[in-house]
């Protein structure tokens, strides 16, 4: 139980700090961190979150990263639905203590979009649902191909979580004015569920895009780097 207890909390860590640093630092007056602040602290979770917990579960922290892993088969099928289910659950949790946070603010007038995804009206450069589509397959596959190369046996040991942080950071700097960045079906669904906006029913591609991007990108990393080396 302790794989699936670190995915929890590495998810949760993933949405609060993440969306707690949109929903709450994002615009704030006059000292608002912005989307590269933002982008900045998706990747801090992920880098941090691959430390410290990353030798215990792996340190996916998203459904897509473990179905992608599954297919370039560097994860346990049997592992594959109680990951996705914890993450599931720790981005909900990440979500839940940030709204209660969130209604503590003097004059708070409700939760508007809670950094949900979203393309159409609900993107924040508008976007069609197409070019949201498009740009989270490319961008989530990008990423397996990042997580799969840093952690394969043949690339320095020990640095992984870093290229992987900053894997997520540079995302997040290209994506965020397309969808509000996913790449991460758990994070999309915790922030869906308290969004006063049609974030829910958006929600569908935000577990289909990034799902067929990771298994793309799983798929070209087992061409191009070879079977990993057991």
């Amino acid at each position: 139980m302790n794989k699936y207890l670190a995915e929890l909390i590495g998810t949760f860590w993933l949405v609060f700090g993440g969306c707690g640093s949109a929903v709450l630092a994002a615009a704030f007056p006059e000292l608002g961190i912005g989307f590269a602040g933002v982008a900045l602290a998706f990747g801090l979770t992920v880098l941090t979150g691959a430390y410290a917990l990353g030798h215990i579960s792996g340190g996916h922290f998203n459904p897509a990263v473990s179905i992608g892993l599954w297919v370039g088969g560097r994860f346990d099928a049997k592992d594959l639905a109680p990951y996705i289910i914890v993450q599931v659950i720790g981005a909900a949790l990440a979500a839940f203590v940030l709204y209660l946070i969130v209604q503590g603010q003097s004059g708070f007038a409700g939760t508007g979009g809670f950094a949900s995804n979203g393309f159409g009206e609900l993107s924040p450069g508008k976007y069609s649902l197409t070019s949201a589509l498009v740009i989270e397959i490319v961008l989530t596959a990008v990423f397996l191909i990042v997580i799969m190369g840093a952690t394969d046996k043949r690339a320095p040991a020990g640095f992984a979580p870093i290229a992987i942080g900053l894997a997520l950071t540079l995302i997040h700097l290209i994506s965020i004015p397309v969808t509000n960045t996913s790449v991460n079906p758990a994070r999309s669904t915790g922030v869906a569920f308290f969004a006063e906006t049609a974030a829910l029913s958006q929600l569908w591609l935000f577990w289909v895009a990034p799902i067929i991007g990771a298994v793309i990108g799983a798929i070209i990393y087992k061409v191009v780097g070879g079977e990993q080396q057991d």
